[in-house]
């Protein structure tokens, strides 16, 4: 079984692809947030959502530009560092569930879980070699739109380093653990889309175990091939 995770848009180049893919890796990976003690976690659960990835994004870039094996890309650390401090502050059975859209509620309860391990897998290698690009980019958060009370929001954000400055968008729900991302929007994609029709057609023509069986060959794919 053979299937290509990659965007949906027909137009896309190998080049931009490969961009794309380098911006979501830093969009991610400006979420990560170092194991703080239970009382500071308490106190993030107060922060605004844009505040939030401002701070953690200052933080996550200023931890990849002094650690040397991340920047020469040890697959170990960079899957260490994205896992351990990414995952925390993601929905991620909302991303997975809403990536596979209808048929989440046809799925068994092992079903899921097995979607969510193979789908957080491609997620983590094909976006945290960004991670060894970043140099001197920073994360400028852009003016918060969003009503009073709002309990889930869309934060804007820009990465500004060599070049014209490039838009990313996050969106994040309001939890009793604080703010989560759910989605994010690279180069006027929104992730959860691009896989939506992906998985849809595999679940469509091989049903849920079939995806989970492409999903889990792409892996071993990427995986043999570093």
């Amino acid at each position: 079984m053979n299937m290509t995770v990659v965007s949906a848009t027909p137009t896309v180049t190998s080049a931009t692809l490969a961009r794309r893919q380098w911006l979501a890796g830093a969009a991610l990976a400006a979420l990560a947030l170092p194991l703080w003690p239970l009382a500071a976690r308490a106190q993030q659960t107060l922060e605004a959502p844009d505040a939030l990835i401002q701070r953690v994004a200052s933080e996550v870039f200023d931890i990849v530009k002094r650690d040397p094996a991340l920047r020469s890309g040890d697959l170990g650390r960079i899957m260490e560092l994205v896992d351990t401090k990414l995952m925390p502050h993601v929905n991620f059975e909302r991303m997975t569930a809403s990536a596979v859209g209808r048929y989440w509620r046809q799925a068994t309860p092992e079903q899921r879980q097995r979607l969510q391990a193979e789908f957080k897998t491609l997620l983590v290698r094909t976006y945290s070699g960004a991670l060894t690009q970043i140099r001197d980019q920073t994360l400028v958060i852009r003016p918060l739109r969003a009503a009073p009370g709002a309990t889930e929001v869309v934060v804007r954000s820009e990465i500004r380093g060599k070049g014209d400055p490039i838009q990313l968008d996050y969106r994040l729900e309001q939890t009793p653990t604080g703010w989560k991302v759910y989605d994010l929007n690279v180069l006027g994609v929104w992730l959860v889309e691009t896989y939506r029709t992906q998985f849809a057609q595999e679940i469509s023509a091989k049903g849920i175990d079939g995806l989970i069986a492409a999903l889990a060959e792409r892996n071993r794919a990427n995986a043999q091939s570093g």
